[in-house]
């Protein structure tokens, strides 16, 4: 008996949550024409970012850089990954950054290389996420032939990792060490796609491809992510900028390289074994806590 009530319980709510999802309405990119909410938020918008402390190349007696992985999956890293979808009042990190380098307030900056050589154009940016429009020929119901014009639209989705450049370094002025983050690659992990003949299908099957997209340079953004709302917990109110969550370490992260004399080697270069790899990572890590640690006497 009990476990049919519970079955009978089990159908009911999943035939709610059925309904539930067919009568929300649908997200769209427009703007509400009202407020839609309690009051117009203001905060975040009107806030300036958090000031660096001033650093005289004098006072730095160490530094190294770092390449890190975030990777979006993860949940603590959800309010950088979040909404895949176009929302009105909410946007996730490599969704800000696309609209402001569209606007002309940000640049981007190629990926060939990681120095910030190259301007990266933000009318190419559709094509970088394999979103461009594509035409097609087909054949009306006369037996005539018509091309038309498919829109391509980014699938935000498939931003699954950051790749972050850093600098760690010990100033002896402030007796502390510290983090920059100079620059921030968002990358795209996407499946293959099969040409044939009627249309083009996904091989579910292929490793995953990964395609670096573009290369921002952390100190000229972060005005735009000081502006910017993320969305970290069940309260709404408890919002933080992007560039606080940066600020404030509040991400997960795992080394793929150290600057060093052999060309700055990544961890792969060591082994091909992801669990070695992540030990490498966990090493290096260790390093930087371990040199500040040894800086003092106790």
């Amino acid at each position: 008996m009990k476990k049919i009530t519970l079955l009978l319980i089990g159908l009911c709510l999943l035939a709610g949550s059925s309904l539930f999802a067919q009568t929300l309405p649908p997200q769209g990119t427009k703007k509400s024409l009202v407020v839609d909410g309690l009051f117009k938020p203001s905060i975040i918008e009107e806030k300036e970012p958090i000031p660096y402390p001033s650093i005289r190349e004098a006072d730095v007696v160490w530094s190294k850089t770092i390449w890190r992985i975030i990777d979006l999956r993860e949940r603590i890293n959800f309010p950088l990954y979040y909404p895949t979808d176009n929302l009105d009042t909410r946007k996730s990190f490599v969704q800000a950054i696309v609209e402001a380098a569209q606007a002309g307030t940000i640049t981007l900056y190629d990926t060939d290389t990681d120095e910030f050589t190259e301007i990266f154009k933000p009318e190419n940016l559709k094509d970088r996420f394999g979103a461009a429009d594509r035409t097609e020929t087909r054949e009306r119901m006369d037996g005539t032939q018509e091309t038309v014009t498919i829109r391509g639209d980014i699938n935000w989705g498939e931003v699954q990792e950051l790749l972050v450049k850093e600098i760690w370094y010990f100033d002896k002025h402030y007796s502390k060490m510290d983090v920059r983050i100079i620059g921030i690659c968002p990358t795209r992990v996407y499946n293959k796609e099969l040409r044939t003949s009627e249309e083009n299908e996904v091989d579910e099957t292929a490793e995953k491809l990964k395609q670096q997209l573009f290369w921002v340079y952390y100190p000229d953004a972060r005005k735009v992510l000081a502006n910017t709302p993320c969305y970290i917990g069940e309260n709404e109110m408890a919002q933080i900028s992007y560039d606080d969550l940066f600020i404030k370490r509040r991400f997960n992260s795992y080394i793929i390289a150290e600057s060093d004399n052999q060309n700055n080697r990544r961890l792969d270069t060591y082994s091909r074994n992801d669990f070695e790899k992540m030990l490498k990572a966990e090493e290096l890590k260790g390093k930087l806590l371990d040199f500040e640690h040894d800086l003092w006497e106790f």
